[in-house]
């Protein structure tokens, strides 16, 4: 049931977006969903197969990388599901950025996380 819900607030934090930034564009709510699914899976199976390739890098930069990895795979995801458009690669870092801060403020309010009972 709880990923059930964080895949709705992903999905709703997708649709907040294109009123930060014009560069993003999601046509519904159903694009949302696949959206945020595949997203998911790309953060879940490529990104830690991607941070290990790039660890170097990434301590070079003092962790900065990781930005633009999160960019890359926001970017990606948009290049093949139709209705999910994102403009440049500067966009996909601000949008992979607020997407992040916004699903997690949502996911902090909506299921408490990080609260003791």
């Amino acid at each position: 049931m709880k990923i059930l819900v964080v895949w709705i607030i992903n999905a709703l934090s997708l649709l907040a977006l294109p009123y930060l930034f014009s560069g993003i564009r999601v046509e519904g709510i159903y694009t949302a969903l696949i959206v945020a699914l595949v997203l998911g899976l790309v953060n879940a199976v490529a990104r830690p197969v991607l941070v290990l390739l790039t660890l170097p890098l990434t301590i070079l930069t003092l962790g900065l990388f990781i930005f633009v990895i999160n960019g890359l795979t926001f970017w990606f995801v948009a290049s093949f599901v139709d209705g999910f458009v994102v403009s440049g690669f500067w966009t996909a870092v601000l949008g992979a950025i607020a997407y992040s801060v916004i699903s997690w403020a949502c996911s902090a309010l909506i299921l408490g996380v990080g609260r003791k009972v």
